[in-house]
């Protein structure tokens, strides 16, 4: 019998230290842990899928949160229910542990249901306000607001012009996809400036 945790977080800002730490102080060995950063809304998750593929009989999953299995309650229960029924143990740190009962049954599919109306509710909340925003602000933008260049990123930009990305990331320890972003940033507004 092994004792899996799989953590996942759903953007790359996001930070894993929380979950991996509450596995840990499960009980969850280092090298059983699968965690990934991906947003609810991938299916594409290798690291759980390399779990799914390692789990068997008498052996535990350990979640910090249920809604770390899925996006939302059709796939959560796809995912869950084959493995309660190969006999896998589900432990939820937040809940307990989740057994092959009808009353276990009955519990991961309401809580499944309470998460997927919640995280339904705070997308209906986000479209409200921004089209409160659009219908009262003249000046409303949706998406990220445009990156100031400052003298760093002027610098960052200037040395990316002779150096490779890698290099200006270690010098500048700015990461890769900033820099990416800063020199598509500046190259647009030097074409706008001489059209």
């Amino acid at each position: 019998m092994t004792v899996y945790g799989y953590a996942r977080v759903s953007t790359t800002k996001q930070s894993l230290e929380e979950q991996l730490a509450e596995l840990k102080n499960q009980g969850v060995r280092k090298a059983n842990i699968f965690a990934e950063k991906f947003t609810g809304t991938t299916t594409n998750r290798p690291e759980f899928e390399r779990l799914l593929k390692k789990v068997k009989r008498n052996d535990t999953i350990v979640v910090t949160k249920l809604d770390r299995f899925a996006r939302n309650t059709k796939e959560a229960l796809e995912v869950i229910e084959p493995l309660m029924d190969q006999g896998v143990t589900i432990k939820v740190c937040n809940l307990g542990t989740v057994e092959d009962t009808p009353m276990g049954r009955m519990i991961i599919r309401t809580l499944l249901s309470v998460a997927e109306m919640e995280r339904d509710l705070i997308i209906e909340r986000t479209q409200a306000g921004k089209a409160f925003a659009k219908a009262n602000n003249k000046k409303y933008k949706e998406g990220r607001p445009k990156r100031k260049i400052t003298p760093q990123y002027q610098s960052a930009y200037e040395y990316s012009q002779t150096h490779s990305i890698k290099e200006t990331s270690i010098m500048t320890g700015l990461s890769i996809s900033t820099i990416n972003r800063i020199r598509r940033q500046i190259r647009q507004e030097n074409i706008k400036e001489r059209v």
